[in-house]
């Protein structure tokens, strides 16, 4: 069985095809969204969503989140002293996904298609597939996820000659696309971007508001009142969007502070933020060569899209309404799904094709010669440029540039600066040439780019017709099956709390943090309700949890 899953930085999601169309899978708490959240205790209990949530305001050190902003980095997340990479923390997340799908399918699932942004470069492509494979899944096909957004919204269906722009803000990353359908082809034009900038940083500025109404420093928190001032800021944030003003109120060292925020502070206060959007929408626009006025249909996916004041910024910014038929937390999952699909060759499926841009500009370093001769090293020579529909196969011609030079190393680099040290370094090969004066022997260097992100590159010296070749895999590279097995078994001292007790490890979490966020009779009532629950659960009567588990709930929801 092969499953759609969007692994996104604040939720995730998987997805399946069935006869009606795509479907979201239900996690074990019966609900669509997985909270990308992990924690591990000191005995080695792993906690994935909700619950890992939870377990943030009362252990912070045992908690990572938003860890997708890191993939392909060298970043480490030390959780109850142990080191955990992005792409293990991802993989727990996986795990956890495919346990669920499996349970409400009653099959295995085996391999998925997982989506990732557009944005998303070789080195964080490859890390995502390694969290797939660390996860047990084969993941032979990711997906942009403004692609899947457009299959799942079924524009490949729509009148021909369409261009649209999907627009996706999440939690952590921000990618816009455009795309164009003709006859069954969906062509991705242009993609831009910001892999830093999602709905968190929406949270941060009702932080900083609060902070400096309070007239108090973040730095001046512990980091238990940093966690509850992140909350009180994402609750402040849902309900600004149908309210003037939000009251935000947060527990500090043991006094709570109170303070009123109205939707004009807060449209100020993202204005940075709302310009840091425009900047990729004008790339992209000037990438595909079009106007805002060239666009016949937007769709807006991500969480943070469904922000009012958000809402709001689109609609002066393109002029027009958005489609946003399909909720935008889902669209992305449904859409690898219906991916999962078409490679499942389903003939419910109608066939399509799709193609994709190289994301980010490929070249290498070469030396650059003034007209004073002077030589310098350390300069970026564009092969195949950014948005360049792929497949694609460019060829640069490269000579020598000094004396006597009997060979030339060809770095293989990804990126966007003039400078080749800032560029992302993917590979290098290194031919032989004869030795003759500066600019006489040259090679041509050939970059082939495919679909599946596998980049070709080949050197050729042209006086001899020598040929060397170098193959670099993107989204379709793998650890080998011992480096699999030997960080699995690194990771099997973790024990996965069993799914029917998970709705009890998040109540009572939820309950302890509470009680630890308040004061007086509240607190009274809150630790009783508490007791009550962990006595039934040791007496393991499931009649008599059910019973202590509703109480307390229905204290945690007094007012």
């Amino acid at each position: 069985m092969i499953v759609g899953i969007d692994l996104g930085t604040t939720n995730s999601l998987v997805a399946y095809y069935t006869e009606d169309g795509p479907k979201i899978i239900p996690n074990r708490l019966g609900k669509h969204l997985t909270p990308s959240v992990v924690s591990v205790d000191e005995e080695g209990n792993v906690y994935v969503g909700e619950t890992a949530q939870e377990r943030m305001s009362l252990y912070p050190d045992s908690v990572a989140s938003a860890f997708k902003r890191s993939m392909g980095s060298d970043r480490e997340y030390i959780l109850s002293g142990k080191k955990y990479r992005p792409e293990e923390l991802s993989s727990i997340i996986l795990r956890f996904l495919k346990e669920d799908a499996e349970s409400f399918l009653g099959e295995p699932v085996t391999e998925a298609v997982i989506s990732v942004p557009a944005y998303f470069d070789d080195k964080r492509r490859k890390a995502t597939k390694r969290a797939g494979e660390l996860a047990g899944l084969k993941v032979e096909r990711m997906i942009s996820e403004p692609t899947a957004a457009a299959i799942a919204y079924g524009l490949y269906e729509k009148k021909e000659d369409t261009r649209f722009l999907v627009f996706d803000l999440g939690g952590g990353t921000f990618d816009v696309s455009i795309l164009e359908l003709y006859h069954n082809i969906l062509e991705v034009r242009a993609v831009a971007g910001d892999n830093y900038l999602g709905g968190e940083d929406f949270t941060k500025v009702l932080e900083k508001l609060f902070l400096n109404k309070m007239g108090i420093t973040m730095h001046s928190l512990s980091v238990k009142e940093q966690v509850r001032l992140y909350r009180q800021a994402e609750s402040a944030k849902r309900a600004i969007s149908d309210e003037a003003q939000v009251t935000m109120s947060c527990l500090i060292q043991d006094k709570m502070q109170e303070t009123e925020i109205n939707a004009k502070e807060y449209a100020e206060g993202c204005e940075e933020l709302f310009q840091k959007i425009r900047e990729p929408v004008k790339r992209s626009l000037s990438d595909a060569g079009l106007s805002l006025q060239d666009i016949d249909e937007v769709v807006l996916i991500g969480g943070a899209t469904k922000l009012q004041i958000f809402r709001d910024f689109f609609i002066k910014l393109f002029h027009k309404f958005p489609d946003t038929s399909i909720n935008p937390d889902e669209a992305v999952a449904l859409g690898a799904a219906i991916q999962a699909a078409m490679k499942e060759r389903n003939q419910a499926v109608r066939e399509m094709i799709l193609t994709d841009v190289c994301s980010f500009t490929l070249g290498t370093e070469v030396v650059m010669e003034y007209s004073d001769g002077v030589i310098e090293d350390g300069h970026y020579c564009p092969i195949i440029d950014r948005n360049t529909v792929i497949p694609t196969s460019k060829t640069k011609r490269l000579y020598t540039v000094r004396d006597n030079q009997d060979k030339v190393s060809v770095r293989v680099l990804q990126g966007e600066s003039r400078f080749a040290k800032n560029n992302l370094y993917l590979g290098e090969l290194e031919i032989k040439v004869p030795k003759a004066a500066k600019g006489e022997e040259a090679i041509d260097v050939t970059y082939t780019y495919d679909i599946n992100s596998l980049l070709e590159v080949e050197a050729k010296v042209v006086s001899t017709g020598e040929v060397r070749k170098l193959v670099i895999k993107g989204a379709d590279n793998t650890m080998t099956d011992d480096e699999i097995a030997k960080r699995m078994e690194e990771l099997s001292y973790l024990k996965v709390q069993l799914r029917d007790q998970e709705e009890n490890k998040l109540v009572l979490l939820r309950a302890e943090r509470m009680y630890e966020e308040s004061i007086g009779d509240r607190r009274n009532q809150l630790e009783y309700g508490i007791r009550q629950f962990e006595e039934a659960l040791r007496r393991e009567e499931r009649n008599e949890v059910d019973e202590a588990r509703k109480a307390l709930c229905e204290i945690m929801e007094e007012e």
